[in-house]
């Protein structure tokens, strides 16, 4: 049975590319980016708007309200197992540092957790998963050979377990409910370059091993962020409507890819709107699907209950 997709929120207007007879219209600025969803014990849905740089916070009535403002660019959001609010910031602006943040929701205070390895500052933090010790996995987007994906322990000690070496364009992670595989999307969309899922066994220590093609876009957009069920499916918000000046094609259709662990297709959820970007589970029963999608926050009821990765 398909799953319905309803649309809950209408932040800006946003052009698209097109074409209207012999003239062609183009984007004359965007107002509004949408990422980073994740879910409250509440119900409540944290997302960034990057371009307005906000952290939002629609509420389980819909009431829509700014959570935090000059959030420093933050992309990637996931609560943590007490409800603390993880941030991926990417800020490139002067006398602002990239890094990853942790907000206590009782009292607002933002604790830095990432902001250097080995002396030297982070790129752009993008994404952010959790596993089942409590362990935090971010992705740090990079000029060539200097993006990564990062591990913070507990203890707050910071490890590199992906260089530049061995990934391109990192963007959406997420691993299974049995903290056995770590998924990780690649998004280059420089011609020739990785756009695809790749997929990890993931040691008991935290460090990867094992690298497989979980799934190839190419030619097309590839997938941004990812979600996943309690039975280990994953969901993947990829493609586009229409080209946006790179060598992406339109070959990936725009939506939420549903796949099973063993990386067969199991579903297709069309989104009308571009650019998708990342999906998150909440609700009572953690069978909604909220995805982000340019200028709109779209919400999507499923089968199978999700986790909070």
């Amino acid at each position: 049975m398909p799953m319905p997709t309803t649309v809950i929120l209408f932040l800006f207007s946003v052009g698209v590319l097109a074409a209207a007879g012999d003239f062609e219209v183009e984007v004359a600025t965007t107002v509004a980016f949408t990422e980073g969803p994740t879910v409250d014990a509440q119900g409540n849905v944290f997302f960034s708007e990057i371009i307005g740089q906000r952290i939002m916070k629609l509420s389980p009535d819909g009431v829509l309200s700014t959570f935090r403002e000059n959030s420093n660019s933050a992309n990637g959001l996931i609560f943590d197992d007490q409800w603390r609010l993880i941030a991926c910031e990417g800020s490139n602006e002067q006398r602002r540092q990239p890094r990853v943040t942790r907000t206590d929701m009782r009292t607002g205070r933002i604790e830095i957790l990432a902001e250097r390895y080995e002396g030297r500052p982070l790129s752009r933090p993008n994404d952010v998963t959790i596993d089942g010790k409590g362990r935090i996995y971010f992705t740090d987007r990079g000029a060539v050979g200097h993006s990564a994906v990062y591990r913070i322990d507990p203890d707050g000690k910071l490890s590199r377990i992906l260089s530049g070496t061995e990934v391109e364009a990192p963007n959406g992670i997420v691993i299974s409910p049995d903290d056995r595989t770590l998924y990780l999307v690649e998004s280059n969309r420089v011609e020739g370059g990785a756009r695809m899922i790749r997929a990890y066994d993931l040691e008991p220590d935290g460090s990867v091993r094992n690298m497989r093609v979980f799934h190839n876009f190419d030619p097309g957009r590839s997938a941004d962020g990812l979600a996943i069920d309690t039975k280990g499916n994953l969901y993947a918000a990829a493609g586009l409507h229409v080209r946006r000046g790179s060598s992406e094609t339109l070959d990936t259709k725009c939506g939420v890819y549903v796949f099973s662990p063993n990386g067969k297709l199991l579903r297709f959820i069309p989104i009308p709107e571009d650019t998708i970007t990342n999906c998150a589970f909440g609700g009572p029963d953690m069978k909604t699907l909220y995805v982000t999608a340019g200028k709109t926050l779209f919400k999507i009821r499923t089968d199978i209950a999700g986790t909070q990765r």
